[in-house]
């Protein structure tokens, strides 16, 4: 145990080096999800913890300098607002049911009427999808707006440098292409990434998946074309404001989905009365708030790498 323990610290002496040991923690939680038949989980754990966030954290790292700047202003009021705000969320843990409690409501009430009711009111085979895209449509749009709102956030501190023009570019002449083996592997594999996006995004409602799982690996296509082609490429081919423009308009979808069935006499996220029977109404109403669920998240990555890819590229 203790030469084990010497290894592990060797080991994770470098930042790198930790940060690729949470990418395989993440992927190893994500094949414990399989094992449990929580498929839908598994995608999520393994396309954002496994790698999404391990390329994140691996940009914030090459962006991030060696030596702390000196703050400008007194630490004292961050720290206040994280310690209110920490006890605030502690403090309202305390209502919450005792966990693995099979007398907690969701055991003995909701789980139930999900399983019992769920076929016949909204009549699509994943479940988890049913719950929700239709039972906790309130929850999930919640999701998607604090997505999108993070977007805000890291766009207003971090923003995207624009790279000053190439002389080559000028010139007119073929700039370099310093990596073509993966370049041409890269051009040979996101084709097959984005379409399996689009299988998850389109067929999450009968299978695992959905709009969270396909936007995700719709930006991890996106963001190996970054990796492998440069900011410039990347950028040329979705420029930062259509980005942002499509980021907004997934919540517009989601949001203006439930404005649409109010208009028509039902409630808010109430996909009853967008069909002439109800079970198409819900086929409807989850099939468009997916696709803004998906379209949001993945222009929401791309856009958050590409500021911190932004940052740590110079202009040559």
């Amino acid at each position: 145990m203790l030469c084990m323990t010497a290894l592990v610290v060797v080991y994770v002496r470098h930042l790198f080096s930790v940060v690729m040991l949470f990418g395989i923690y993440s992927l190893l939680s994500a094949l414990i999800f399989v094992v449990l038949d929580a498929a839908d989980v598994a995608f999520t754990e393994a396309a954002v913890g496994a790698g999404v966030s391990t390329v994140f954290m691996l940009a914030t790292l090459v962006s991030t300098g060696r030596q702390e700047k000196a703050p400008a202003h007194s630490p004292l009021l961050p720290l206040a607002v994280v310690t209110v705000t920490g006890a605030a969320l502690i403090w309202g843990t305390l209502d919450m049911p005792h966990f693995g409690d099979p007398g907690n409501p969701v055991h003995v009430h909701v789980a139930d009427r999900y399983i019992q009711e769920s076929p016949d009111e909204i009549g699509i085979p994943n479940m988890v999808t049913s719950v929700l895209a239709s039972y906790r449509g309130y929850d999930t749009m919640g999701e998607v707006i604090v997505i999108f709102t993070a977007l805000v956030g890291v766009l207003s501190l971090l923003g995207v440098r624009e790279r000053r023009e190439n002389p080559v570019h000028r010139t007119g002449e073929r700039h370099s292409r310093p990596y073509p083996v993966l370049q041409v592997m890269a051009l040979l594999l996101i084709p097959f990434i984005l379409v399996f996006a689009l299988y998850v995004q389109f067929h999450g409602d009968f299978g695992p998946g959905g709009g969270f799982q396909a936007g995700v690996i719709f930006a991890a296509a996106i963001i190996l074309y970054t990796l492998t082609f440069g900011l410039d490429d990347a950028t040329a081919l979705l420029p930062v404001k259509l980005i942002c423009m499509l980021a907004a308009a997934g919540v517009l979808l989601y949001g203006g989905t439930g404005v649409v069935s109010m208009l028509l006499g039902g409630n808010y996220l109430d996909y009853d009365v967008l069909a002439h029977d109800p079970v198409h109404g819900q086929h409807y109403g989850i099939l468009v708030i997916e696709l803004g669920v998906g379209i949001t998240v993945s222009t929401v990555m791309i856009a958050i790498f590409l500021a911190l890819v932004s940052r740590a590229e110079r202009p040559r």
